[in-house]
């Protein structure tokens, strides 16, 4: 019991921290910009993200489902493997018992870290946040 709160607590921190990641986009700073100001030009940024999302353009691109893939996955791996190591031993329902759950950590831990960088919204979220922007008088240089 005590390694499933250790995974929970871990899940959680990875999740936060990822949450905080999220990519920007980088204005070039021409006339406009200089013009109202890096202040003015954060408020905006934030206006054409809100506009986005009520448009159906999501920032995220699908991190929790991937997550939710890698767990599944290696849950079926560790359990196929699992049977197999008990049958020789002569426990398969045990080894694939202890398989599955070896593997469904395995496979969450793995999708966590591989998504747990800088994530990179959606392509429909920044196309329509880069046009926002650009009808505001900015030009958008990337996202990071």
């Amino acid at each position: 019991m005590t390694g499933m709160r250790i995974g929970s607590a871990l899940i959680i921190v990875v999740l936060m921290l990822s949450a905080c990641s999220g990519a920007r986009p980088v204005l070039y700073p021409n006339t406009h910009l200089q013009s109202v100001g890096k202040e003015v030009a954060e408020q905006d940024i934030e206006a054409c993200k809100e506009l986005a999302e009520s448009a159906g353009a999501e920032e995220g691109s699908g991190k929790a489902r991937r997550v939710a893939a890698g767990t599944a996955v290696g849950a079926g791996a560790g359990a196929a493997s699992g049977a197999v190591g008990g049958a020789i031993s002569g426990a398969a329902g045990r080894g694939s018992m202890i398989g599955a759950a070896s593997g469904a950590v395995w496979g969450l831990l793995t999708g966590l870290f591989r998504v747990a960088g800088p994530s990179q919204p959606s392509h429909a979220y920044t196309n329509f946040v880069n046009r926002c922007l650009q009808e505001k008088g900015y030009e958008v240089t990337g996202w990071q």
